[in-house]
């Protein structure tokens, strides 16, 4: 449950904060709160940021693919343990570096990786049951 806190903020961060809120359409509130978790999250992760897109903000490994991508794919990767891990490596050029970050920010923050490992999967299942519907009208 959330709990009042104050803060003392110069008048130039808060101006900032008030013209960001506006512009994304929240609350103070709501963006400082999503501000200090993303920002908390990428100090202890080094290498992972947050950028916007189709599903929202997510986390994502620097120059990379989105955390979720990379944990969805290792998942599904062939092997145990580390081979798993260097048969991605191979499939897709990330370092191993890249794959193990990845999988120690899902292990720190299944929830938020998983919710969109879920949302990709249901999109995709629309789209092949899109795709299905339309063979059958176009076939004979």
């Amino acid at each position: 449950m959330p709990r009042p806190t104050s803060f003392r903020l110069p008048e130039e961060l808060l101006e900032r904060i008030e013209v960001e809120s506006r512009s994304v359409g929240a609350s103070i509130t709501q963006l400082v709160s999503s501000l200090l978790d993303e920002g908390l999250k990428t100090r202890r992760f080094p290498g992972v940021v947050y950028r916007n897109g189709p599903l929202g903000r997510r986390a994502a490994l620097v120059g990379g693919p989105d955390v979720w991508e990379v944990v969805r794919d290792l998942a599904a990767a062939p092997g145990r343990g580390m081979d798993r891990v260097e048969n991605l490596v191979a499939e897709t050029g990330l370092s191993a570096a890249s794959v193990l970050l990845a999988a120690d920010f899902y292990a720190s923050f299944p929830e938020e990786v998983d919710a969109l490992i879920e949302t990709d999967e249901r999109a995709a299942e629309e789209v092949r049951l899109q795709a299905h519907r339309r063979e059958q009208l176009l076939s004979p």
